[in-house]
């Protein structure tokens, strides 16, 4: 069965809240989904799953930098990711916090790993988003990931 590893950090607990409905929606698929805090994941854990999801606060428009120092790291991994798939969400603290920007700096890192990456065209485009606490909307568009994210697993 694959297996999806979901990193976040989390102050507040809402980015928490996303990862935790993101793996209800991978694990209701008959996929296998962990659940980490970044600060309770090494970077070689990631060669073990083949399909990572990394969730962050939105702060000055760019992720927390506990995740960017967990992807900084990943570079000893470079080349090792290849093909395996990817996704982000992320939460802030208003409308215009900048969590598409942060989620597009998640992906970038990815895409460099040569990952693969699935938009999607309804909803939230490059990932999940809440502003502040994930509401019935945000609730709605982790569900969707997680459910789009397993089928993707499958096929590929």
């Amino acid at each position: 069965m694959a297996q999806v590893l979901i990193i976040y950090y989390s102050r507040g607990g809402n980015t928490k809240k996303m990862a935790e409905i993101i793996a209800q929606g991978i694990k209701g698929e008959g996929v296998g989904a962990i659940v980490k805090d970044v600060k309770d994941c090494s970077v070689d854990e990631l060669l073990k799953y083949e399909g990572i999801i990394i969730g962050s606060p939105t702060y000055y428009g760019t992720m927390a930098s506990e995740i960017k120092s967990f992807i900084d790291e990943s570079v000893k991994l470079h080349g090792k990711l290849e093909g395996k798939a990817g996704a982000a969400f992320s939460s802030s603290a208003n409308i215009a916090g900048g969590n598409e920007t942060t989620i597009l700096d998640i992906l970038n890192a990815m895409l460099i790993h040569g990952m693969i990456i699935q938009g999607d065209h309804q909803g939230d485009h490059y990932g999940p988003v809440a502003i502040g606490a994930p509401d019935t909307r945000a609730t709605k568009q982790c569900q969707r990931l997680g459910v789009r994210f397993a089928k993707l697993l499958k096929r590929l």
